[in-house]
């Protein structure tokens, strides 16, 4: 097991604890580390810690001029996938939801995945090496 100080930890505010774990261990391999649903989980996918954070956990509370932490922005996640076209058409057959279709640019292809709060996850093969000549 990855010690804590070699973890990478990130914060994803979820609508439902146990939906989203059940999303990242189903789809993506993520396995459950420790579950306190339907406050909080957190998940592992080699050395990255997903901190899934639901609306009566600590981190949901409002912020002192009365904002309230929400999911769904536009920050993600990034996994790197050998295979893009299979994976897409693996989540496609689960029913996963996709904000794109695949994109292709200079350091390889990408699509945006959503979990089931509306947080990105992108999906990510990098570029072939170059042609040698």
């Amino acid at each position: 097991m990855t010690s804590p100080q070699d973890m990478v930890n990130v914060r994803y505010m979820v609508d439902d604890v146990q939906a989203a774990v059940d999303f990242y261990t189903s789809h993506l391999g993520f396995a459950l580390r420790f579950s306190a649903a339907p406050a909080f989980a957190d998940v592992t996918r080699g050395n990255l810690r997903l901190l899934l954070a639901g609306p009566k956990s600590s981190a949901g509370r409002p912020m002192p001029d009365g904002r309230t932490p929400e999911p769904g922005g536009w920050n993600r996640i990034h996994l790197i996938v050998p295979d893009i076209a299979a994976e897409v058409a693996r989540l496609r057959e689960e029913n996963v939801r996709f904000r794109n279709e695949i994109v292709t640019g200079p350091g390889g292809k990408q699509i945006l995945v959503e979990d089931p709060a509306g947080n990105v996850v992108e999906l990510f093969e990098p570029a072939g090496s170059p042609p040698s000549r």
